[in-house]
């Protein structure tokens, strides 16, 4: 491969700015084609962003002989089906997290692309971000001695749109996001401590909708524990009263602890024996521009990418088995 050409199948909100814009910034690489099932609206993106191509069909922009990679950023629901088509054409994937709605959709996309030695990555892009990696640096570096646990509290009220009873958005629902908010965003914060301390190897926990506004679970206790031992606590609401707005995460050591945001991107603070420091974040202006960058380098030059499938299905096998107990 020369150079990747792009074709996105579902360019929704997620690919107006955090992604989209990044795969023609990238060295080697192009978009070269979009697909929505509105063609209207994927007509109209196409036009906005420069994109040579629309399409209305998934199965023929995944044909599209001018195209080589493929970036699924459809709901969860779908990622398995086109990821899968896609590796049977020969085209190398980059799908949305979370992987797929269910573990064993992951571990099929993962048994087709090790069957087709066709390459699949996941864009759980906090791997590649600078403020997350100046978390990773001072674990590492030893900068709050010997690591003791990591605990996650993300908590807020519910949006507008989750509370639409007609027409909720598809986040809350089960059957499309494999689970609900818990779903898309705990997964960000579970993937990034499995970056840092290896994958996650036991996890507990329970699930309760106490809101009652929609089907899926709105409120997520959990203890888990990782690779190289760690233990953590996860608490997760997104039903509770404005007063209980939180987003932390906190890794607590022998020696000092980092506190950080895991969506708000406040500034890291580290605290230790030499006092209180602070570390912007610094994203790039299309925040998944670095993990994009990666996926294009292995593509191109063989250069491995933070992210793969193998370590992204493992944050599925874990929220599944908090949810739902499997």
């Amino acid at each position: 491969m020369k150079k990747v050409n792009w074709g996105i199948i579902g360019c929704g909100d997620v690919t107006e700015k955090k992604s989209g814009p990044a795969f023609n910034k990238v060295d080697g690489s192009r978009l070269m084609a979009v697909m929505r099932r509105n063609g209207q609206l994927a007509a109209d993106y196409a036009a906005r962003h420069k994109v040579p191509k629309w399409y209305d069909d998934a199965d023929l922009l995944i044909a599209d002989e001018g195209i080589n990679a493929i970036y699924v950023a459809t709901p969860p629901s779908t990622h398995a089906e086109y990821a899968i088509k896609a590796m049977r054409a020969g085209k190398a994937v980059y799908v949305e997290k979370p992987m797929a709605a269910t573990y064993a959709q992951c571990q099929e996309m993962i048994r087709v692309s090790d069957e087709t030695g066709v390459p699949l990555f996941v864009a759980y892009y906090r791997r590649s971000l600078p403020g997350f990696l100046k978390v990773k640096e001072l674990v590492e570096e030893g900068h709050v001695g010997t690591p003791l646990m990591a605990n996650i509290r993300l908590t807020r009220p519910p949006l507008p749109q989750e509370m639409d009873g007609e027409a909720p958005i598809w986040r809350v629902d089960p059957k499309v996001a494999g689970g609900g908010i818990f779903y898309d965003l705990a997964s960000h914060q579970l993937d990034f401590l499995s970056f840092v301390f290896g994958d996650l190897t036991d996890i507990h926990g329970f699930a309760t909708n106490g809101g009652k506004i929609y089907p899926a679970e709105d409120t997520v206790t959990a203890v888990f524990q990782f690779k190289n031992g760690l233990t953590g606590t996860g608490t997760w609401s997104f039903v509770t009263d404005p007063s209980a707005r939180e987003d932390v995460m906190e890794i607590i050591g022998t020696k000092g602890k980092i506190v950080f945001s895991g969506f708000g991107h406040e500034p890291v603070m580290l605290y230790n024996e030499k006092g209180e420091l602070e570390f912007p974040y610094m994203n790039p202006e299309n925040i998944q521009y670095n993990m994009i960058k990666q996926v294009v380098q292995e593509l191109l030059h063989h250069k491995p990418c933070v992210s793969s499938a193998h370590s992204a299905a493992k944050v599925n096998w874990a929220m599944e088995k908090v949810v739902y107990g499997t």
